[in-house]
């Protein structure tokens, strides 16, 4: 008998080229009915619910019921975490639609990957908190340091509320336009939703871009130098 942990049922999950266009749709964050996935999948709402059920079984896919409406998204962070690490995989490879990364110049320079920042931005933000020392580097472990902390509070983020959560503070996530690391885990997430509460920057309708505005960019660029 084979033991370890089934890698195969999770790879013919992914496998599914509509599975896998749902899944990547859901890389933006929100949740989407399956009306909406279907659209994205190129398939009838039929066989979308089946598709659906079998994400959901196999622990990909957590599903919200608000009145007559159903609404799935990512079932947690680690499921964001190994798409976007396929996604660069992919692309490295040279197994890509069109060219490596993103198309749109827009989702390269910042986007959403899954509840942080990804893109050029999401590598930078990264950089710039390693090179001041925020965030020492053990490997693949990222962790915060004291002045880190000041950092954090100083931008008004709850360093407690970072530290009670279950999720890591902060991770790496493998870019897959950039060909390396930005920044997840609940800090991660934080500082973007930090950039979009100060209205420096917006979710485009319908895409995972992020776009600055100008003062949003400035202040960004010199936030996080370089």
């Amino acid at each position: 008998m084979k033991e370890g942990p089934d890698i195969a049922l999770i790879g013919s999950l992914i496998g599914d080229p509509a599975r896998a266009n749902m899944l990547t749709a859901l890389m933006g964050g929100q949740a989407l009915t399956p009306t909406e996935l279907a659209a994205h999948a190129g398939i009838t709402l039929q066989t979308a619910s089946s598709h659906l059920a079998k994400l959901e079984a196999g622990g990909l896919l957590t599903q919200r019921k608000q009145g007559r409406h159903r609404y799935y998204a990512l079932s947690e962070d680690e499921v964001g975490l190994m798409l976007e690490s396929l996604m660069g995989f992919a692309a490295s490879r040279g197994l890509t639609r069109h060219r490596p990364g993103p198309k749109d110049p827009a989702l390269r320079k910042a986007r959403v990957c899954y509840n942080h920042l990804a893109g050029d931005f999401g590598v930078r933000l990264l950089d710039s908190l390693i090179a001041a020392r925020q965030i020492q580097v053990r490997g693949e472990d990222l962790t915060l340091t004291d002045a880190g902390r000041d950092r954090v509070e100083a931008l008004g983020i709850d360093y407690d509320a970072l530290r009670k959560s279950r999720r890591p503070i902060c991770r790496t996530c493998l870019d897959w336009s950039e060909r390396r690391s930005h920044l997840a885990g609940s800090l991660g997430e934080a500082l973007l939703t930090l950039f979009i509460d100060k209205g420096w920057a917006k979710r485009e309708r319908d895409s995972r871009a992020v776009r600055f505005s100008d003062k949003g960019e400035k202040a960004f660029l010199e936030l996080f130098p370089l």
